[in-house]
């Protein structure tokens, strides 16, 4: 169990860098669009991140 909470923060973390690092390349006029598309995504991970910790939780517990 310890393995599957690892393996979806290490996963969703990386997800979350790799975001940002595309994100800082970006063209003048861009710009402004990107940081709001950037807010969006880091939600949609952390929303993610804290779905998948509750769906192993109720996995290990229950189903096991």
């Amino acid at each position: 169990m310890k393995f599957a909470f690892l393996l979806v923060i290490i996963i969703i973390i990386v997800s979350l860098l790799g975001t940002v690092l595309v994100a800082r390349n970006t063209e003048e006029n861009y710009g402004n669009s990107t940081k709001q598309n950037v807010t969006n995504l880091s939600v949609i991970y952390i929303v993610l991140l804290l779905s998948l910790l509750i769906g192993v939780t109720w996995y290990a517990t229950v189903i096991l």
